[in-house]
């Protein structure tokens, strides 16, 4: 089948390629000159891990292109996939839908037959409907469905989630196009793959719902790991024991600084002001907003503890800009409040990212950057843990400690076992683990 992809940014470049992988004709549209010239040479302008190599394999097997022109990528294609960003607007958090509007206007003016329109981008409840009210008051004399297909990619395992996926949701009332996307889909590497056909609007929520419920998760254990604290208890011990229960799982129950990233922070938002629009509210989500940014933000406030209450003048070494590890966005990284109140307190920044550091360059300013962690580490007071890389999780510690200044070690990550990091010289301050300063709560009763 021949499929467009409109949007080369991170879902339409991940899809697109993963179609092409799949043995479809696919060309990706991209209003950016540079962008499309630099991908047709097999350069990506994103990090996510074996992307590149894909991108270059099927551009070489002629399976997958790229262009400007919208007319001639939806020439004889099967179906048109929107792939645009819908940031959160300033004033109310809702997702902005411009970018998706001005391609449905641009298909309908530019295609010349019938034409399945994909929402792959994440859109608010009702978005199908204005696509397709646009494609019928605009387009030619030809037929048009629109339909509503959310992506679950995670940054830094896309490809995985893409090509084995846990699940596919097809989201349409219309028979033809049901039938043309599950053509899209029912290549041998989609065998075995639950498909959910439901109407576009519950398509549309699902991906909301999806993302404010892990948000919930990672804001719950962040929670727990703060009464981990409080009473002397281990998180990972308390994480690992709620997620032996069937009904709720593992994966999201890691305690750390706060979510960030593409999806989260605005979906939650998107869904919550979709929700008051609606005259409905979503109370547990607006609690996980409000409770995901105080805690970035008190992320500052920890490491001025750990100094005891004092940073001005100091080095302060972050390792880790990125929200998380094996990718390169900054989008709402807990890095960045963090690194910002530092500097607010009068601390001194180095910093190291094995890829954002490109990225957090275009958004913090006076950071010395650092070509790697011993680096970023050497002079410094303090060095904070802050992204989950692997090359952090097997640093040597015992160098680590010989460049700086004060073995103090603040890990937002629990990379680290405590006995080891004490082993190692260290003061070592992490997330839902008492340190050694502080009391457990029946050690604080026994005292009064």
């Amino acid at each position: 089948m021949k499929v467009a992809i409109i949007g080369s940014g991170y879902v339409g470049l991940v899809a697109g390629t993963c179609f092409a992988e799949l043995g479809h004709q696919v060309v990706c549209v991209d209003n950016d000159e540079r962008k499309v010239t630099a991908l047709k040479g097999g350069a990506i302008p994103i990090y996510e891990p074996g992307l590149e190599d894909l991108v270059k394999s099927n551009v070489a097997a002629g399976r997958l292109d790229f262009t400007e022109d919208l007319g001639l990528a939806l020439e004889g294609t099967d179906a048109a996939f929107i792939a645009v960003g819908t940031p959160p607007r300033v004033t109310d958090g809702h997702a902005d839908m411009k970018y998706v509007y001005a391609v449905a206007h641009a298909i309908a003016e530019k295609a010349s037959g019938d034409l399945v329109v994909v929402d792959k981008s994440t859109v608010p409840v009702g978005t199908g409907d204005e696509v397709e009210r646009i494609l019928r008051t605009t387009g030619g004399n030809f037929r048009f469905s629109v339909v509503s297909n959310p992506e679950f990619l995670r940054e830094g395992v896309a490809i995985d989630d893409f090509l084995k996926p846990d699940r596919i949701v097809i989201g349409s009332e219309d028979d033809w196009a049901k039938a043309v996307i599950s053509r899209v889909y029912g290549v041998d590497g989609f065998k075995g793959v639950p498909v959910l056909q439901t109407s576009r609007r519950s398509a549309e929520l699902l991906k909301y719902a999806s993302n404010a419920f892990l948000a919930m998760k990672i804001t719950f254990i962040n929670e727990v790991a703060d009464l981990c604290e409080a009473v002397g208890g281990d998180i990972r011990d308390v994480a690992n024991g709620i997620g032996l229960d069937s009904r709720i799982g593992r994966k999201f129950l890691n305690a750390g600084p706060g979510y960030g990233g593409s999806c989260f922070p605005k979906d939650t938002l998107a869904i919550s002001k979709t929700a008051r629009d609606y005259r409905v509210q979503l109370r547990t989500v607006e609690a996980v907003i409000q409770v995901n940014e105080n805690r970035k933000r008190a992320m500052a406030l920890r490491v001025l503890d750990a100094c005891n209450g004092v940073v001005r003048g100091k080095t302060i070494a972050i390792l880790g800009l990125a929200f998380k590890a094996d990718t390169d966005d900054m989008r709402d990284s807990p890095a960045i409040p963090l690194v910002q109140a530092l500097q607010d307190f009068g601390a001194h920044i180095r910093a190291y990212d094995p890829q954002a550091m490109t990225n957090a360059g275009k958004i913090l300013t006076d950071v010395e950057f650092c070509k790697d962690a011993y680096d970023a580490a050497t002079g410094a007071d303090a060095v904070v843990t802050v992204t989950e890389w692997t090359e952090f999780k097997e640093m040597n510690l015992p160098r680590l400690r010989q460049v700086m200044r004060s073995p103090l070690l603040i890990d937002f990550r629990n990379l680290y076992s405590v006995d080891d990091v004490k082993n190692d010289g260290f003061e070592y301050w992490s997330i839902g683990r008492r340190t050694e300063t502080e009391p457990t709560l029946s050690q604080s009763l026994a005292a009064e």
